[in-house]
């Protein structure tokens, strides 16, 4: 199926749903109302509860239990209310996927929005924007698994969907990734350019006229969290470190390791996707 054909293919791409669309007309304007985005947030319960799970979970480390929308948006911030919402109404949309096991999936795509998150702090990128994107880079593949089961079915006996030769092996079959796919969901989800690029971008970030940091830091976080999805020794993570990604970007292998999450399992976070 070509690009186009499958990014207008009919339940492949989920449609915005109506809160998160009212949520973000809000967030978007030039001086959001905190209560407002409280309000809308809690208007629909179910994706109350994925906010308030991921906003108590260890990625955000909060001094105590935030009880309801408008602490999360008091406690966290416009920002990362912003993503988490994404990050939520996405999780929503994708229930039943072929040939995908979807806590495998996210509990990968977790690791790798920590890791982007982290590893922009050391870059000054912005922490929120990583996170949102590290949750999100991979979402392509969901959508062209479930607009295609029969082509990917052959490529995942061969190439595992969180393997690290995965976009090669997409592009020698179809002439494009995963990477593009989920660059064309989130351009239709109105997500920030800058999103859109890096998530376009994330395999060959520094490649021809290419100069994408936030690419590039997703393409550090994806291989770190697919040598750990797949237990990588050492040796292994020495000889596929992308050195020239890193060099770029001003990271050695040990600076990339260093910013390992504390624990990899995110049990908690996983709620919000998998319930």
């Amino acid at each position: 199926m070509e690009l186009d054909a499958l990014l207008n293919y009919p339940r492949a791409l989920p449609a915005m749903p109506r809160a998160v669309s009212d949520l973000l007309a809000e967030m978007n304007k030039d001086e959001p109302s905190p209560k407002r985005v409280g309000d809308l947030i809690s208007r629909d319960p179910a994706l109350t509860t994925r906010v308030l799970r991921l906003s108590n979970s260890a990625f955000f480390r909060v001094s105590r239990r935030i009880g309801n929308a408008d602490e999360a948006v008091a406690m966290l911030g416009m920002t990362h209310v912003r993503s988490l919402v994404m990050a939520a109404a996405l999780g929503s949309s994708f229930k039943n996927v072929p040939g995908i096991d979807l806590k495998q999936y996210w509990r990968y795509c977790l690791r790798v929005a920590e890791v982007a998150r982290t590893l922009a702090t050391v870059l000054h990128q912005n922490e929120s924007n990583a996170f949102t994107a590290g949750l999100i880079h991979a979402i392509g593949i969901l959508i062209m698994h479930i607009a295609m089961p029969d082509e990917m079915m052959p490529i995942d006996m061969g190439t595992p969907a969180l393997d690290l030769n995965r976009a090669a092996a997409e592009l020698r079959v179809f002439d494009y990734s995963y990477a593009d796919v989920g660059a064309g969901m989130a351009e239709k989800w109105q997500f920030p350019a800058e999103t859109v690029s890096a998530l376009r971008n994330q395999v060959f970030p520094f490649e021809g006229e290419n100069y994408d940091p936030l690419g590039g830091l997703l393409h550090l976080a994806s291989w770190r969290a697919r040598a750990e999805e797949i237990e990588m020794d050492e040796h292994g993570l020495v000889a596929t470190f992308p050195d020239m990604v890193g060099l770029t970007l001003g990271l050695s292998l040990d600076s990339v390791l260093g910013k390992d999450p504390e624990e990899w399992s995110f049990s908690q976070a996983l709620g919000a996707f998998l319930d």
